[in-house]
């Protein structure tokens, strides 16, 4: 968040702004779990149209909110586990 605005808006809020990570996939929860499991339910799927795409995403987009509590609260023991490896991939 470098834009004045944000940064105002959040400085106003009293929000604690964490510096982001250099980008690793170990770390990204839309990498390791959102598209991840989405490549994974796409597997050999095959739409006539843009509708068909459209309704299948709109569908996979409203699973159960455990499902992405779950790739979030991830982040901790990820995050530990890329230390441990000294930002290797795992």
């Amino acid at each position: 968040h470098i834009a004045k605005p944000v940064k105002e808006v959040l400085k106003s809020l009293g929000w604690e702004v964490l510096s982001h990570p250099p980008y690793s996939p170990d770390l990204a929860p839309s990498d390791y779990h959102l598209f991840a499991s989405m490549g994974h339910a796409l597997t050999e799927q095959y739409f006539a149209d843009f509708e068909e795409v459209k309704k299948w995403l709109d569908e996979w987009v409203r699973k159960e909110k455990q499902f992405f509590w779950n790739g979030i609260h991830k982040l901790p023991e990820r995050g530990e586990k890329c230390i441990e490896s000294n930002g290797q991939y795992f």
